[in-house]
């Protein structure tokens, strides 16, 4: 799979994601840094900014090294 395909795969897998799916993947996200939000933090975000956050941090994990 290409790396755009991926991109695609990963963009619309986080796009058909609930509120409740996305704080999950947030609050037990593993990768080289920690994300440490609270409840009422992620709860004030609206749905877009998670998914934003999460895409974010998803991309970071898996960026490769050049």
């Amino acid at each position: 799979m290409t790396a755009a395909r991926r991109l695609d795969h990963l963009t619309v897998s986080i796009a058909s994601l609930s509120k409740a799916e996305i704080k999950r993947k947030l609050k037990s996200f593993k990768g080289k840094f920690k994300l440490d939000f609270t409840e009422e933090y992620l709860n004030k975000l609206s749905l877009e900014r998670l998914r934003h956050i999460l895409l974010a941090a998803m991309l970071t994990k898996y960026k490769k090294v050049q």
